[in-house]
């Protein structure tokens, strides 16, 4: 199935009839795939050269929202600050300074994903013909690609781009988070190797290509978490006959059980434990891409897999990396009340972090 085109087993229209798409966002963001062409190009070329920026942003947000003096403990709400960071970090790179600051901006970004899923819920008790039809940062690229036309499609494209961007990173870095919280004993090897490796390479894209303990705690995190049961969703729009014989009609709606398959003890020992460093673990320097964040395979679906594998994951990478890094560099981290991770919501086939849960920082005690 990966291997099928997107013409025939498409990811996009899977999507679009989950989301209702085109009734949402608008039918010129739906049918196509500028936004890919820019995140596959420009995006992912030039994050070496972001990683500056994407820094400075994390450290400004994280010191506004803790405001901590001394050596006291802040307790804040952990999803919605995350929520914040991401959207801030996020949009440092979607439209730069001063509108990645802006609160109106950032709310309208970090309550989309969760008004699109709920809008869409709704309008799948309609039928079709009665669903109403509403309608150096990633804007420059937009109008140095030549294709955009209107100020309202850039617009539509930016506020796309953080659909797609901020409730999938929020949602994994929220229970990364959690773990840590619960977990203080990791931060510690955590904190050696981030230090050591900013102190030889600063803080770049280099340095945090070589944190594999750091990208181990955040892919373990979404093995064992999640963002959903399922994944790899794809509509046929055709009848299609796979080399093993099975037959799918052309509209059925096909998944890869992605839950089932990361709690699958002949795929992961001890497969549902958390073990944070199992990744950074396994192969020596020259294997291990093959365990990195961003890598793909029948064993680990958090971004997909096959020719549509999430293209942003490159990015989602680096910002979940920084934050990480960040965060056992400069605080101690704990649970509001001790105990484990707090529990994640499931709904259907979807999987988000408690939103309620708080957590607690300090400037670290060691400094």
């Amino acid at each position: 199935m990966a291997s099928i085109s997107e013409t025939d087993l498409s990811f996009m229209e899977a999507a679009s009839d989950e989301f209702k798409l085109e009734h949402l966002v608008g039918s010129d963001v739906k049918d196509s795939a500028f936004n890919v062409s820019i995140i596959q190009t420009q995006l992912s070329r030039h994050l070496a050269s972001l990683c500056p920026d994407i820094k400075d942003e994390i450290v400004n947000v994280f010191n506004e929202l803790l405001d901590i003096t001394g050596n006291e403990w802040k307790t804040v709400p952990a999803f919605e600050s995350v929520c914040q960071i991401v959207a801030r970090a996020c949009n440092r790179v979607f439209v730069g300074l001063p509108l990645c600051r802006n609160s109106g901006w950032n709310d309208l970004n970090i309550r989309l994903p969760y008004a699109i899923g709920k809008e869409a819920l709704v309008l799948h008790f309609f039928p079709s013909f009665i669903q109403p039809n509403l309608q150096n940062d990633f804007l420059q690229w937009c109008l140095d690609f030549g294709k955009e036309s209107s100020q309202m499609l850039q617009i539509h494209r930016i506020i796309d781009l953080n659909f797609a961007a901020n409730g999938t990173v929020t949602n994994i870095f929220t229970q990364a988070l959690y773990n840590l919280a619960a977990n203080p004993q990791y931060a510690l090897l955590l904190r050696e190797e981030v230090e050591r490796i900013v102190k030889e390479y600063g803080w770049t894209k280099e340095a945090l290509g070589k944190m594999r303990r750091t990208d181990s705690f955040l892919k373990e995190t979404m093995r064992c978490e999640g963002l959903g049961w399922l994944t790899v969703k794809r509509k046929a729009l055709k009848d299609i006959r796979l080399s093993d014989g099975t037959f799918i009609p052309k509209d059925t709606i096909t998944q890869v059980a992605m839950g089932g398959i990361h709690h699958d003890p002949d795929v992961y020992d001890n497969a549902d434990v958390f073990e944070p460093f199992r990744y950074s673990d396994l192969g020596g320097e020259q294997e291990g891409s093959k365990y990195q964040l961003v890598a793909v395979n029948s064993a680990s679906l958090g971004f997909g897999y096959g020719k549509l594998a999430c293209p942003g994951r490159f990015f989602a990478a680096i910002i979940l990396k920084m934050m990480l890094a960040h965060i056992v560099s400069s605080f101690d981290v704990r649970l509001d009340e001790n105990g484990p991770p707090p529990k994640n919501v499931v709904f259907a086939r979807s999987i988000m972090p408690d939103p309620k849960a708080r957590v607690m920082f300090r400037k670290r005690a060691d400094q």
